[in-house]
């Protein structure tokens, strides 16, 4: 393919010759370790157990307590909550005969 007069040369990425494509190498033999990045994906890895989104509708002055405490507030209610459900458990394990 001719280039067009008017188009710039880049010299730090010039056009690759086909003697340049014989000498390549595939990038799987040669850096396999960024063909397995590839493979994993963009963004954070998967976690074991993900949260679960639900919609709960609490008090107005319970939300103003939990977020006056800051960021994270709603990371607390749920161990507020996981603390809760571990009590009751206790407490309904004993009390079964």
């Amino acid at each position: 393919m001719a280039r067009k007069a008017n188009r710039p040369v880049d010299h730090d990425s010039p056009e690759m010759t086909a003697r340049d494509f014989a000498a390549a190498k595939r990038l799987r033999e040669d850096m396999p370790e960024v063909v397995e990045a590839f493979k994993r994906g963009r963004g954070r890895p998967k976690i074991e157990r993900p949260k679960t989104r639900v919609s709960l509708r609490l008090d107005p002055d319970v939300v103003a307590a939990y977020k006056a405490t800051g960021k994270g507030w709603q990371k607390r209610i749920n161990e507020t909550l996981a603390r809760a459900l571990v009590r009751n458990r206790t407490k309904r394990h004993r009390a079964t005969p």
